[in-house]
Formats: structure tokens, sequence, C-alpha cells
């Protein structure tokens, strides 16, 4: 193996020089590099796992034959989002272990290990949106446009489509429908978020939440079919993985779960749904991570759970929906108001008539 591995630099030098005497000159060592990895595979195939070795030859073909998009992809997110891509991973690699996974502060519900692991969880999911935004960038639908902003934040998304539509009146109905879009994703992202972390109470606090998923998706459909525009860009988001947009969420999530554990202590489950109206207004994922951890400790219902979290969720729905009324026009207004009002009336229901 080690005269092949010789031979085979032999090789890799003879061209290169032969290149450099044509006045060929490629700094770049992607064929070599690729050249001594698959080598280095072959030789490991006899001695070590051979699943191992198919997959990283498998991962070795994929990323040669995705070169070009990669090369475009690095273009587009740039030395800043690749900075702070970098930190957050080197932050997370390195403190996250060390992190102690214990409970401290008043009530035991600050769990240092915990609390950052579950900020990893909900900024990764928010960074899947943003690759894939900068991926696709200005060549996005009108339904991409609003399943990335729902991804990356559904909040910002409203606020930038709600200018948009202020500055052009006639893309009013096209803004009300990514609106939508990237409202009702949020629902199919909270059942992301509780299956991840809570699998095994999925069955009880899912169904209501995948309903009103159903239901919202029925009002983006009717919204799409009387919509005449096909097309959106994608306004500019900032990167989620900054190290600050981190603290501040699990800055965010430590006083919710400091909130919520207080209000189920001096004033039970009732006490719940006013952390959820308040909370919902920035975020719905602290009070649904908040919310989840308390039914995994057998301190809430998972019938309480669920409505705390659907609570928390209108609540978000009525501060966009303020959000279009401010930055938006009238007929923003009315298009993405309609959507909010089915939203509203479709949680009052489940709250309502959901049985026990």
């Amino acid at each position: 193996m080690a005269v092949g591995l010789v031979a085979l630099a032999g090789i890799v030098i003879a061209g290169n020089l032969a290149e450099h005497r044509e006045g060929e000159v490629d700094p770049g060592l992607t064929t070599e590099v690729a050249m001594l990895l698959m080598y280095c595979i072959g030789a490991y195939l006899p001695v070590g796992h051979r699943a191992v070795a198919v997959a990283l030859g498998g991962s070795v073909a994929v990323l040669l034959y995705l070169k070009p998009q990669l090369h475009e992809l690095a273009a587009r997110i740039g030395d800043r989002d690749f900075t702070a891509v970098m930190q957050f991973v080197v932050v997370t690699l390195v403190i996250l272990p060390v992190l102690p996974d214990r409970a401290f502060g008043p009530y035991q519900v600050w769990n240092p290990h915990k609390i950052w692991l579950l900020v990893v969880l909900i900024v990764s999911i928010n960074l899947a949106g943003y690759v894939m935004y900068k991926f696709l960038g200005d060549q996005t639908g009108t339904v991409v446009s609003g399943i990335l902003g729902g991804l990356i934040s559904s909040t910002a998304t409203t606020v930038s489509y709600a200018r948009r539509a202020r500055q052009s009146p006639e893309s009013a109905g096209l803004a009300a429908l990514v609106i939508a879009i990237a409202s009702a994703v949020v629902y199919a992202r909270l059942l992301v978020v509780i299956g991840t972390v809570a699998p095994e109470i999925l069955r009880e606090l899912g169904p209501p939440l995948a309903v009103t998923l159903v239901v919202l998706t029925a009002f983006v459909v009717a919204m799409a079919l009387s919509s005449r525009q096909k097309r959106a860009g994608m306004p500019d988001h900032e990167n989620p993985t900054e190290l600050k947009s981190a603290v501040v969420f699990a800055g965010l999530f430590s006083v919710v779960l400091l909130t919520v554990a207080a209000a189920k202590e001096n004033f039970g489950d009732g006490g719940l749904y006013v952390v959820g109206l308040i909370a919902g207004l920035t975020d719905v994922d602290a009070i649904t991570l908040s919310t989840v951890q308390l039914v995994q400790k057998g301190n809430l219902g998972a019938d309480t759970a669920w409505r705390v979290i659907l609570t928390a969720s209108m609540s978000n729905m009525v501060f966009k929906a303020a959000t279009v009324a401010m930055l938006g026009d009238r007929q923003l207004l009315t298009r993405a108001g309609t959507f909010f009002g089915g939203a509203l009336v479709t949680g009052v229901l489940l709250l309502s008539f959901w049985p026990h």
C-alpha cells in the first residue's frame, strides 16, 4: 500500500509538471486530493468496514459531481455567512460537550447543556432554510419562497413582504400568498421540532397541530388558485447561525423556561395560557420547547400542552396580522387578513371542541 501511494503521488506530480510546462496553471487541488482519498478508501476496504468505505466513496462522487453548484453556493453565501456558520460550528462542538448537564436556578429549570442543544436544533432548522434560500436565490417561485420563509422566519418574511406590497400595490396578492404559506409552514416546523425533541409524545401533541396545518394548507391552495401572479423573489434574510442570534434565542428560551415554570407553580395550567399568549408574540419555538419539557417531566398533561402551543401560535398570527396592518397596504390586509382570520377561527374551534 505504501509503494502504491508513492506511485500515485508520482503520477500526480508528473501530471502537474506536464501541465506547468504547457502553461496551464491550475491552483486547485480537488483532483489530486480526490485521487489520494479514493486510493486510501480502496486500501481501507480489506481492513475496515466495507459500508464505511462505500459511503465515503459515494460521498466523494457526489461532491465532485456537485462541484460547480457548490462553488456557486459559496459565491452566494460570501465570507460573512461562512464566518458565521463556522463560528457557530466551533462554538457548538467546543462548548456544548463541556456545558454542565444538570439543573440550575429557580425551579431547577436551567440545564445549560439541554438549553444549548435545543438552540442548536432550532438554528439548524433555520440554517437549512437559509442554505436553500442562498442556493436557489432569485429562481425561487412563490411556493418555495413561502416555504423557505417559514423555515427561516415567518415573522421576518411577513415584515419583508408587507413592505414590498406597500411599495408595489400590484404585488399585494402575491405577497399575501407568500405570507400565508410561511405562516402555515410554522405548524409543520412545530411538528418537526416536537418529533425531534420528544417523539414519544408526538402522537398526543401532534394531531391538533396537524389538523391546523391541513386547514391552513387548504386556505393557501384557495389563495393560490385565485392569485394571478405566478412568481415571487425572496427578500434578504440575515444568517440565522450568527452567534448573536443563537445567544439571543438561548436567552429568550431561558426566560420562557423560568416563566412557564413559575406560572405553572403559582397559577396552575391557566397561567401557562397567559405565558403562551405573551411568548407567542415574539417566538413560538421557545414556548413549544418549554411546554414539551414540562410534559416530559410529568408536570403537565399532553392535552394542556398542545393547547398552550396552539394558543401561542394564534398569538403569533395576531402579531403578524398587526404587522401587515402597520406596514402593508389595505389590499394586502384584506387578502392576508382572510387567512389570519381563518387561522384564528380554526384555533378557537380546536380549543373548544377537540376532545379532552
